[in-house]
């Protein structure tokens, strides 16, 4: 049987009338992931009686959608998926990944040592035990004998201590290096056991190797084009910007996939994603616009899922360069940001309140205690006359839904206070690699990470290689390695509140808002893991996914 990953509360014995078939898709959608991710009895009733549901009405509710998880998944199949975002610098080098296209085509193609449960908590994967010593200074893991790659041969530990050693030193350009930075080194134990040895204790190490750089690759891999991997699915075709084509791995370490093919596309444009999925052309979608949203909810067949999360939108100014170089240039620009009607009539209410922190509610670590910035139009024009800066472009693409709307409406309330700000749009093609960090102003969005050290080290620490906006700030280094050796929750609360309002107040990072997850489903498609870090669960779904 495949290893389980995701947990189910008990029954709930309470009589009722309304059957589970009776709701619409969207509330089956969210019991389903309510239930996966095993919440309690109380949370449970009071979403249903938020929606209408009586508790009287509950017990049949929950047979039913309990009985609707269980069913058999179904083998056989096509499925195809549109992501937002494609272009030439796709990749197959997971190290090198940046976004959901890349995040799923690696979770169809390669395994990494833990995978991540719906309640962000590392289960074994590879490594089929791990385990640290008494100071999280030193990890073992035990790794899979029963594992081949693609091309035959045998998993073993040379090919994980390579795989992770690419990550670690200066000349890495592995793009989540930050987040591994305090291991000293990946060592061979044995044919089939590694330990990860670290320079400081980081209770986190196992959590972090569930992010979608982390995969196992095979020794000495160079071709990208068509690289040994162990995952579900096999590599038959893989075109940049155009799409990749997976088939079944017939050899697969556990049972699966469901599914016999698998298609990763890109449609950049939202209207035409949206068209796509209402016209069966694909039967999944990444960030549904949301004035699509109600068009979606009245179409037959299909639904919208819709998650709280961590991801945000951001407007960059880099902080190399002139305006972002003026620290009260950009305290203007967030105090202009009507981040209450951003989320309201932009978001379509999917999303949440941004504090130009990245660590909103969805994190442990969150500072409840930062006040929340406000718009203020006066405080704006006394940074901006202070400033001296009366005019200046920032260049768009939608990389994040709502992004281009939002910067229209900082640019309304920036020309009320003397600022000329021009907005240059640009396609969504191709952005990452001509415009992201590279121009003065621009746009950026980011998916939630397991941990808040996790997230503000691969943004914002001063040696990040995915830092937007260039910033470098030594005391924030400084508290982020220091945290991972605190173990008194006052303490760390207090390092984490640090944190949070130097970037607030210093970095050159605007978050107007947080997103939720919006991802558009064929009704057909069943089996998908709601891990709450990135696009449709966090491109979890590949190995697990059934067509009804």
């Amino acid at each position: 049987m495949k290893d389980k990953m995701y947990s189910n509360i008990s029954d709930v014995e309470i009589p009722g009338e309304i059957e589970y078939n009776d709701l619409s898709e969207t509330e089956k959608d969210t019991i389903t992931k309510a239930l996966h991710r095993g919440v309690t009895r109380r949370e449970f009733m009071t979403w249903l009686m938020a929606t209408g549901v009586t508790v009287a009405s509950a017990g049949s509710i929950f047979t039913s959608a309990k009985t609707a998880m269980a069913e058999t998944p179904k083998r056989g199949g096509k499925l195809r998926w549109a992501a937002d975002l494609h272009g030439p610098t796709d990749t197959m080098d997971p190290m090198m990944a940046t976004s959901s296209i890349d995040y799923t085509r690696h979770r169809a193609h390669y395994n990494s040592l833990v995978q991540l449960n719906e309640k962000v908590i590392p289960q074994p994967e590879l490594a089929e035990e791990f385990s640290s010593n008494a100071d999280a200074t030193e990890y073992t893991f035990k790794i899979r004998k029963d594992v081949v790659f693609h091309d035959g041969s045998k998993l073993t530990a040379d090919d994980v201590v390579w795989s992770m050693q690419r990550h670690l030193g200066k000349e890495s350009k592995s793009v989540a290096k930050p987040l591994v930075a305090g291991v000293k080194e990946w060592k061979k134990v044995d044919s089939h056991t590694v330990k990860a040895i670290l320079s400081s204790p980081n209770a986190d190490l196992a959590t972090i190797l569930g992010v979608f750089q982390f995969k196992i690759v095979k020794k000495d891999t160079t071709d990208w084009q068509k690289p040994p991997g162990t995952g579900p699915f096999t590599l038959k075709e893989f075109k940049p910007g155009v799409r990749a084509l997976h088939e079944r791995n017939k050899n697969y370490w556990r049972e699966g996939p469901n599914i016999d093919v698998f298609e990763t596309t890109g449609i950049t444009d939202s209207v035409a994603r949206v068209n796509a999925l209402l016209s069966g052309d694909v039967q999944l979608i990444i960030n549904v616009d949301p004035k699509a949203i109600k068009q979606v909810e009245s179409t037959k067949g299909v639904h919208i899922s819709s998650i709280p999360s961590g991801k945000y939108m951001g407007i960059c100014c880099m902080t190399n360069t002139a305006p972002g170089n003026n620290l009260d240039f950009v305290m203007a620009l967030k105090l202009l940001q009507r981040r209450k009607r951003v989320v309201k009539s932009i978001l379509k209410k999917q999303g949440t309140l941004g504090n130009d922190h990245p660590i909103n509610i969805a994190y442990p670590d969150h500072c409840d205690t930062l006040a929340q910035r406000q718009f203020d139009p006066d405080k704006a024009k006394f940074h901006l006359k202070k400033s001296g800066i009366t005019q200046a472009e920032i260049q768009v693409a939608e990389v994040a839904p709502g992004i281009t709307d939002t910067v229209l409406m900082m640019q309304r309330e920036a020309d009320k206070i003397g600022l000329k700000l021009d907005i240059k749009r640009v396609p969504n093609d191709g952005y990452w690699g001509a415009i992201w960090m590279k121009t003065p102003l621009n746009v950026t969005t980011w998916n939630s990470r397991p941990t808040a050290n996790s997230m503000l080290s691969i943004a914002f620490a001063p040696d990040a290689p995915w830092n937007d906006t260039l910033w470098n700030n030594a005391r924030l280094g400084e508290l982020l390695t220091a945290v991972r050796v605190v173990k008194d929750p006052v303490k760390r609360k207090e390092m984490y509140c640090e944190m949070q309002t130097i970037v607030s107040n210093e970095c050159g990072m605007i978050i107007p808002a947080h997103l939720n997850y919006v991802d558009g489903i064929s009704d057909k498609v069943k089996g998908i893991p709601w891990v709450p870090l990135g696009d449709i669960g966090a491109s979890e779904f590949p190995e697990f996914v059934w067509l009804a």
